[in-house]
């Protein structure tokens, strides 16, 4: 599935992921492929990205490393997830 995380400065990332994990409003969850369409608001946490993923430079300086993911922090935002795309829209 594609994952795309959007700042309101730019796009943080765009890609190719297994799966993602955000910490909504009503407790962390996790979204994979064929994902039923959901929206929802996200709360202070980390998005939690898994896959083989690559990294450019820039995001290397923003995304950290822990386990088999990736964590990106967030202060809030949303996330909606249809035909197997997820948009993140986070500050």
């Amino acid at each position: 599935m594609i994952l795309e995380i959007i700042s309101p400065e730019k796009i943080v990332f765009n890609g190719e992921v297994s799966s993602v994990a955000v910490p909504g409003v009503d407790g962390e969850f996790e979204m994979l492929n064929n994902h039923a369409a959901i929206v929802s608001n996200l709360k202070k946490g980390s998005i939690k990205v898994y896959g083989d993923i690559s990294l450019d430079e820039s995001q290397k300086e923003v995304f950290k490393k822990e386990g088999r993911g990736y964590f990106y922090s967030i202060n809030s935002g949303t996330v909606e997830m249809k035909n197997n795309k997820v948009t993140a829209l986070v500050e």
